[in-house]
């Protein structure tokens, strides 16, 4: 399927990963081979799980004590090499050009295409004013356009609260972090009761800030509500 999704992109570069000339995207047909496998992820969290456990569980151990406010979690990769890199270019280097291939790829995992096609609406994690004016961009946004065209509605969700960077804080301190960062425009809470929901970011790491969104749209009465990211980190 990613062959055919690939065929897409018409201007030849170089792979950022091995240097292959010439490539389709940013990232060689081969090395999107190697380094995109799809992998058993827990369903409501998407850490990586052994295959085997699959014929008996489908959560991991942490969401079976306490389940997340999420009815379905995807990740098309892991958080790792070479992906740890394209991220941070796309992320802090500011090169928005990174959407197309990160969406590309997405597309090809069957859950989170499943996850696109049967849903109401899809939603971005949503920057404070202060993050996006430093980046210029929502990097889910962006993944988000790829993903799901005119299914988007990046204003449903508001952050109303500039925090701290996710990545320098510990697990229980990312938590605090956002756990009052999000609301539902007042306005607007009717388009979200009933509906199935589609919470888009680029990566997730201890589900902090998903989960936070996603009890939001819970109190607002969503229908269903599943998280889609690119990368999921495996260490929590």
């Amino acid at each position: 399927m990613f062959r055919r999704l690939l065929q897409q992109i018409h201007i030849p570069c170089q792979c950022v990963v091995c240097d292959a000339w010439p490539a389709t995207g940013l990232v060689c047909e081969n090395c999107v081979g190697k380094y995109a496998q799809p992998m058993a992820r827990c369903s409501t969290c998407a850490l990586a799980l052994p295959s085997s456990l699959l014929k008996h569980l489908t959560q991991c151990g942490s969401c079976m004590v306490n389940r997340p406010p999420l009815d379905a979690c995807y990740a098309a990769v892991s958080y790792a090499f070479p992906w740890t890199d394209c991220i941070a270019s796309y992320k802090f280097g500011s090169d928005p050009a990174w959407s197309k291939t990160f969406g590309l790829l997405m597309q090809s995992n069957s859950q989170i295409e499943a996850a696109m096609a049967n849903t109401d609406v899809v939603i971005p994690i949503p920057l404070s004013n202060e993050r996006l004016r430093e980046r210029g961009y929502n990097q889910a946004h962006e993944i988000c356009k790829r993903l799901a065209g005119a299914k988007t509605d990046p204003h449903l969700l508001l952050r109303v609260k500039h925090t701290d960077v996710q990545s320098r804080l510990k697990r229980t301190e990312r938590l605090k972090n956002v756990a009052t960062a999000f609301a539902i425009d007042p306005l607007r809470a009717a388009d979200i009761k009933g509906k199935r929901v589609v919470l888009v970011d680029d990566v997730m790491t201890s589900g902090a800030t998903l989960f936070s969104a996603a009890k939001v749209l819970r109190q607002a009465q969503a229908a269903h509500i599943t998280a889609v990211v690119f990368a999921r980190t495996e260490i929590q």
